[in-house]
């Protein structure tokens, strides 16, 4: 790989966007002119072929950015040196060892993290300081900085995983685009969801271009969720566990919202939220941060394991102070198990009640 060039991997949350849309987002200073050139040129590609600008993304694939691309699609001449990208900085002593002890499990393919809330997994606009920036620290004897491969909320903690090799990388992209990852989320709703055990299917898409925000649109993008009640308190928070099965932007926060019981804390998707504790929080003395907690994942086998992996992330200090303080049992079994497909128990039961009824 030249100097300079960067490969950018598209993640469940990007896909299903044309390329050119994918650019604007992501390299709005690239007119469309601009694109167009570096595409016909071969500057840009797609899992290392040549791509048009109507092309839809998938999950997993590698887009290439050439060096520089905005300084070379605003007309450099050929034969003139670009000057190359500015190279990363050092991680500093601190940020090495944040991120070193954020380390659950690692092998020879994988590292997995428990992500703090707060911090970003990549950068952006003012964002200078975040979880990609600090992954040179935990790069192996050859020099190569692990990669990632999915990305949680700024203030959402939990399990992340980055693959430590290009061969890792492929290999979780596949299984995040196949739905061969199982997640399993932890979250304090405010208000009890009926029934207690099931599901979600409810198309989102995303509302407004500043403030990103996903609502209900049955013209959206499709996502599913399954739930499960664990334990409530005073019929007015509960503690939940949650399964996506599909990897939409804000899906868990949009769909708890959409349903009338939106996580604790939760700033952009909890307006409609006011008043429905009475108090009982102010009460607790309840931390103010989002209640949303990647508590698991399920690794599939590639590369060196053989077997089934599940790496389980503790809670950050204020969700396990709030779990404590509404009394919850921190040792209910229900907590950890597997969330079955709900679709398809429903099904299931349906057919059965049919069978019974018609027989």
């Amino acid at each position: 790989m030249s100097a300079g060039v960067r490969i950018l991997t598209i993640d469940e949350q990007e896909a299903d966007q044309r390329l050119d849309r994918w650019f604007k987002k992501n390299f709005p200073d690239i007119s469309h002119g601009q694109l167009q050139k570096l595409l016909r040129s071969g500057q840009i590609r797609v899992d290392g072929k040549r791509a048009k600008s109507s092309d839809r993304l998938e999950a997993g694939v590698a887009v290439r950015i050439p060096p520089m691309a905005v300084a070379a699609a605003m007309g450099a001449a050929d034969g003139v040196d670009l000057p190359e990208e500015p190279q990363p900085l050092q991680v500093s002593d601190t940020d090495a060892r944040l991120i070193r002890g954020m380390v659950l499990y690692e092998d020879e393919d994988i590292i997995v993290l428990n992500k703090p809330p707060g911090l970003a997994v990549q950068g952006g606009t003012k964002t200078r300081r975040h979880i990609d920036g600090m992954l040179p620290a935990l790069a192996g004897k050859n020099g190569e900085k692990p990669r990632l491969v999915h990305r949680l909320d700024r203030d959402t903690s939990g399990v992340l995983v980055v693959a430590r090799t290009i061969h890792a990388t492929r290999a979780l992209n596949d299984a995040f685009r196949l739905r061969e990852m199982d997640k399993l989320y932890w979250a304090i709703t405010i208000g009890i969801l009926k029934p207690a055990d099931g599901f979600i299917d409810l198309p989102l898409s995303k509302q407004g271009d500043v403030f990103e925000r996903m609502s209900e649109d049955h013209d959206g993008q499709r996502a599913i969720t399954d739930y499960r009640t664990i334990e409530q308190a005073s019929r007015r928070l509960a503690w939940v566990a949650l399964a996506p099965r599909t990897g939409r932007t804000h899906q868990l926060r949009a769909h708890m919202a959409a349903k009338g019981k939106p996580i604790l804390g939760d700033t952009k998707y909890g307006d409609q939220a006011d008043g429905m504790a009475d108090g009982l929080v102010e009460a607790l003395e309840v931390a103010p941060g989002l209640h949303l907690h990647a508590r698991s994942l399920w690794l599939p086998p590639f590369g060196h394991r053989r077997k089934e992996t599940r790496v389980i992330a503790p809670p950050p200090q204020d969700f396990a102070a709030t779990l404590k303080a509404l009394e919850f049992n921190l040792d209910n079994p229900l907590a950890d198990e597997p969330i079955p497909n709900m679709r398809e128990e429903y099904r299931e039961a349906i057919k059965a009640r049919d069978k019974k009824r018609y027989r």
